[in-house]
């Protein structure tokens, strides 16, 4: 993270023309292909609102007016993960500002490219603590990829073509454009910068591999027995959707996700294992837990993926590859770290072991892949059905049959934890705030995911308790008809705070029951303009999600489901990703067909075994 507020000087080009600085910032948008803005006016961002409405009324771009700042922070957010595309969105000084903290974060955790617009205080009021004066640049420092304040007009076009350079190259992030009212008025000599033009100083991100690390890496890979992909994010990133399923097929090994990485790899071929971590597959965390390489692509080694971090692949050697060196080592030290984009690296990879002909002995990984295959016999995903009330896990199935290729966005909670197990997703259709964990992000989000891309189909999986952070929201929808639907998982609670008070705290459960004060969802909707569905018994859930699928507009469909239904299976805090708790009990001859290797002498054990034979130790 850099951040700067030095004047910049545009580069030489065509003839100028005398414009004011609001009208560079909205006219080096459009050039650099912005089409779409969220936001919300206020007083110190009103020159730029007044050059938007010139452009608006041109057809040049579309600005849509949300109801809090956040929304428009994650509508930009979701606009963005769902295209790849910089999402922009716009904020006033001071608490317009403040506002959009929630969803700048959520974008920097998750490395999404997004360009933050800010209205500030006149500069001669900068620091004296004027009406509406925050230091937004300050504030978000820890939270930016980079940022602006911008002192002169004249630099605008070249600050905003840095903005969307920096936010989308290299590892993606979130860059600020803090733009004091009597700039966007001042006139100056503007010259365009064209998308390309510019050159960033010190800011030369590493694409491809070190050869020599390549040359390892394949080396690791050929003395391999039990391989394992664990991709996450940056793949998205990256568009390496294609190369990651070339690499696991070219060499036979299983891949797994993180929850930033569900969609890299389709989730139907059987060498998918699933998402791993905390609420992952069993299988997958048995995998992790087995694997003799682990080859990270693109991830992090977060606390939620990793459990009990010194015992996570303890018997793997590691791979790492990230664009990011600061990634590389931080909370796992690799055998072999690549730095460099991952679609590159792997396309190197590939490259490389065609030219030396590293030998594909398809068998060598079969017993490997055997052993995944009993893992996923024995302890599988299943939706669990009762006869007096809707499991949750029933909804997400039923919305998934029915619209398996849709792009689908999540709050943060049990049901986001349900959806990451049970729908599976394409690149770019799984949307979902991972490493910030912002309650309230999926609706807004899902609008910016239907208005980049209106002729696809976009649902929002999100809970009453996350549901109510932001359902102003509603009325952004109705006023666009934007024909994104919210499905409700209502189970009257916190529920993943519930489960925890449940788990961990004694079943005390203090200010987590949501019942008291909670809306009936459908009336909102309605109240806002918007289709609002109720669902409360099993013969009507097809029916309902087929009428929510077939309106043409937005809807929110409220389901009631069983109120104390647990996410499993789940590693419980300081445990390794084999101590999973909520696993199916197996039969005792499902149990001697499993095997446990000895962390000592490698002699697999039935896991049965509370002791190795062959040389005493504790398995």
């Amino acid at each position: 993270m850099v951040s700067s507020i030095a004047k910049i000087t545009p580069p030489l080009a065509e003839t100028p023309q005398r414009q004011t600085g609001a009208y560079a910032l909205i006219d080096s948008l459009i050039r650099h292909g912005v089409k779409h803005i969220f936001g919300y006016p206020g007083g110190a961002i009103l020159p730029i609102y007044d050059e938007l409405y010139r452009a608006e009324a041109r057809g040049d771009i579309q600005h849509f007016l949300v109801r809090h700042e956040q929304g428009a922070s994650h509508a930009a957010d979701g606009y963005a993960r769902a295209t790849g595309k910089v999402g922009v969105c716009f904020g006033t000084s001071g608490p317009g500002a403040t506002n959009l903290v929630t969803g700048i974060a959520t974008a920097h955790l998750d490395s999404i490219p997004m360009v933050v617009v800010t209205g500030q205080v006149g500069r001669a009021a900068i620091g004296s603590d004027a009406f509406q004066e925050t230091d937004i640049f300050g504030i978000t420092l820890p939270i930016v990829k980079h940022s602006y304040v911008v002192r002169h007009a004249e630099d605008m076009a070249n600050i905003v073509a840095e903005a969307f350079h920096i936010a989308s190259t290299g590892r993606p992030g979130p860059v600020l454009i803090d733009v004091p009212k009597d700039v966007g008025l001042e006139e100056c000599d503007y010259i365009p910068v064209e998308p390309g033009q510019v050159k960033v100083p010190g800011y030369r991100p590493t694409v491809k591999g070190n050869p020599r690390q390549i040359n390892a890496a394949l080396s690791l890979i050929e003395g391999s027995e039990r391989p394992l992909l664990y991709v996450g994010g940056g793949a998205i990133a990256a568009n390496a959707h294609a190369q990651v399923q070339e690499f696991a097929e070219r060499f036979q090994i299983p891949v797994t996700t993180t929850l930033m990485g569900i969609g890299s790899f389709d989730e139907h071929h059987p060498l998918s294992v699933g998402m791993l971590g905390m609420h992952g597959t069993a299988y997958a965390n048995f995998a992790v837990s087995e694997c003799d390489l682990l080859i990270a692509v693109g991830s992090r080694f977060d606390d939620r993926v990793t459990g009990k971090l010194d015992e996570f692949a303890s018997r793997a050697r590691v791979i790492h590859i990230d664009i990011d060196p600061a990634e590389v080592g931080k909370n796992r030290l690799p055998e072999v770290p690549i730095v460099g984009d991952v679609r590159q690296v792997l396309e190197q990879l590939l490259q490389r072991s065609r030219e030396i002909d590293v030998p594909l002995d398809a068998e060598k990984h079969q017993p490997w892949l055997n052993r995944i295959n009993r893992w996923r016999e024995q302890y599988p995903l299943t939706a669990p059905h009762y006869d007096h009330s809707i499991s949750p896990q029933e909804v997400i199935v039923e919305v998934g049959r029915q619209a398996p290729h849709a792009y689908y966005t999540t709050d943060v909670g049990q049901h986001q934890m349900w959806a990451a197990q049970f729908l599976n997703n394409g690149p770019r259709r799984w949307i979902s705030s991972a490493g910030l964990g912002t309650m309230g992000y999926g609706m807004p989000a899902a609008m910016g995911v239907k208005v980049a891309l209106p002729e696809e189909e976009v649902i929002c999986i999100s809970g009453d308790a996350s549901f109510q952070m932001n359902l102003q929201e509603l009325a952004t929808l109705a006023q666009y008809n934007i024909a994104a639907k919210t499905v409700i998982i209502n189970n009257g609670w916190q529920g993943m705070v519930r489960q925890w008070q449940q788990t961990f705290y004694g079943e005390r459960y203090s200010s987590s029951n949501m019942q008291t004060g909670m809306p009936d969802f459908e009336l909102l909707a309605k109240a806002f303009g918007v289709k609002g569905i109720t669902v409360r018994e099993h013969s009507q859930l097809a029916g309902a999600v087929a009428e929510m699928l077939a309106h043409d507009g937005p809807v929110l469909m409220d389901v009631h489901v069983k109120r104390d239904e647990n996410c499993y299976p789940m590693v419980a805090p300081g445990k390794s990703n084999a101590q999973m708790i909520g696993l199916p009990e197996l039969k005792s001859n499902q149990l001697m067909t499993e095997l446990t290797r000895c962390s000592y002498c490698g002699t697999d054990n039935p896991v049965t075994n509370k002791f190795c034979p062959e040389c005493g130790t504790k398995i």
